[in-house]
């Protein structure tokens, strides 16, 4: 049936209307327009496939600046008194267009600066992106950041030990304790008939309803890849090929290529009815030794195939579902399975090798009947060693990053999120909770993906938190002005207080920073 539906679908030819544009990837923007996605699209959004197309969200036709400008009041005339008011507050630095097509460009900035006790910590972001689309069929975007920085301890922590800015670039050291990295991506999507879109890019993809994904999402940097994705009535099927990056162990002073490996991902998304959504999802991770025509297959279950390889590679699947509950409530949740053996499982005793992980939660939009008020509940829980491999080329990671939760595995986490916007102001708090298992004594306790599984120090007693165990709490808190949607321009004041806890340590730390910030992506600090 996959089959069948992949070469109708890229095949066919009909003349209907479609369109290309996607939108970006961020937390805070699908909040804010959360119920038009869930609730007001007439049943056309699958919620769980990131990037959205912009017409699906968009359904009276409006344009995607417009979908930025939602719920926001209009710009007063003082805003719009000279050329560099409305470019501060109304309009992108150039912007151009009409029904055929339209571009933009934009200077993104992400200046700020902070304090940690006696510690002075600072960002400067020079960022350029531009987009546009040509027609209903042809959209593209590109962005370039130019970064240096100080940061927090823990997480200049992670960048020493994992030689990566979270999210972004390689870092190299600069100025007493900073960071200089760069962060770069864009994509070109393509949809010559209704039912049908291509997308070629250098970016990140999020599959799930959740602020986390268990399956698929935007922690780790950009990667290349092709993805096709077809629709027919209810069902939505994707594929991507995508090559990811693994240095681990590899001397990055000298000027050769970076170590690949390959992926292939496929989801099946399915609006079941109005309120519920079902999707089905399949990864393959493989160290490059030649042509493997067999994972080029757009069907799904390419399990048997990996089998019938000899079952040298990396294999995940997994489930996700949502359900719309009133009019502005959504529970949904995943199962992330990277292998098991049933007779283990029911066994209940810690067998190493039932590799794998959940989620469940609810948000709401619109809660109690309060305007722009939003809110998240979210629980993951993941076993040791779920997303590692016998050889760390083929874990599921990439850039020395998962490429699902950022906490790896062997965790227990709870989180929750409040939104609320009130005209230009916006305010969001946040409040985690976790369990984990680290390292201790140079043993692989199954936290750190990058660690081959062979190094395990048992078959059982293998459970949530073996190892060190250690508790953290973040709290973050962050009060913005908005002064132009179109970019996500704003002037934002943040609090975090973090504190980690077990047996050896118990750090903590409080950051307060203030600054001018742009662009819509996801850069997470909370881990």
């Amino acid at each position: 049936m996959p089959l069948i539906l992949f070469v109708l679908l890229t095949t066919a030819y009909f003349n209907a209307k479609g369109q290309a544009e996607l939108l970006p990837i961020d937390h805070n923007l699908q909040l804010n327009l959360g119920k038009r996605i869930y609730f007001d699209t007439a049943h056309k959004v699958h919620t769980s496939m990131q990037h959205y197309f912009v017409d699906e969200i968009a359904s009276d036709g409006i344009s995607i600046d417009s979908l930025f400008t939602a719920g926001y009041p209009d710009a007063k005339p003082w805003m719009r008194k000279n050329w560099l008011f409305r470019k501060i507050f109304t309009q992108h630095l150039v912007e151009a267009g009409n029904e055929d097509y339209s571009f933009y460009l934009d200077f993104m900035p992400d200046m700020q600066i902070g304090k940690q006790g006696d510690n002075n910590l600072w960002l400067n972001t020079r960022g350029i992106e531009l987009g546009g689309r040509v027609g209903n069929k042809f959209a593209f975007t590109s962005h370039f950041y130019e970064d240096q920085g100080r940061f927090a301890d823990y997480y200049t922590r992670y960048a020493n030990e994992h030689k990566v800015i979270p999210g972004q670039g390689r870092a190299r050291p600069y100025n007493n304790g900073g960071f200089d990295y760069g962060y770069s991506g864009g994509s070109i999507s393509y949809t010559p008939v209704k039912y049908v879109n291509f997308q070629l890019g250098y970016d990140k993809n999020f599959i799930g309803d959740g602020y986390r994904s268990l399956l698929l999402s935007d922690n780790a940097f950009n990667y290349p890849f092709f993805k096709v994705t077809g629709t027919l009535g209810q069902v939505r099927y994707m594929v991507m090929y995508a090559q990811l990056i693994d240095f681990s162990d590899f001397p990055l002073e000298n000027d050769n290529a970076l170590p690949k490996k390959n992926a292939i991902f496929h989801y099946l998304s399915w609006n079941a009815t109005k309120r519920l959504s079902l999707g089905l999802f399949e990864n393959i991770t493989w160290i490059p030794r030649g042509f493997e025509f067999s994972y080029f297959n757009p069907v799904m279950f390419l399990r048997p195939t990996e089998f019938a390889n000899g079952s040298p590679d990396k294999a995940l699947i997994g489930l996700n579902a949502s359900y719309k509950i009133a009019d502005r409530y959504v529970a949904y949740g995943q199962l992330m399975v990277n292998e098991f053996r049933a007779k283990e499982v029911f066994a209940g005793n810690g067998y190493w090798a039932n590799k794998f992980g959940g989620q469940i939660g609810i948000k709401g939009f619109d809660i109690f009947k309060v305007n722009n008020l939003n809110a998240q509940l979210e629980i993951n829980s993941v076993r040791p060693y779920a997303y590692s491999a016998r050889n760390h080329l083929m874990n599921y990671g990439h850039y020395q990053q998962p490429l699902a939760h950022p906490f790896g595995a062997n965790f227990s986490e709870y989180l929750a999120i409040v939104n609320y916007r009130f005209k230009r102001f916006d305010a969001r708090l946040q409040v985690l909770t976790a369990t984990y298992g680290l390292d201790v004594d140079g043993v692989n306790y199954g936290k750190d993906i990058y660690k081959n599984y062979t190094t395990r120090p048992a078959d059982y007693g293998v459970y949530i938190g073996n190892g060190l165990k250690t508790d953290l709490l973040y709290l973050n808190t962050k009060i913005a002005y908005m002064l132009n949607p179109k970019n996500n321009l704003r002037i934002e004041l943040g609090y975090t207080n973090r504190r980690e806890k077990n047996a050896q340590m118990n750090d903590k730390e409080q950051v307060i920073s203030i600054g001018l910030r742009a662009s819509f992506r996801n850069l997470y600090t909370d881990f």
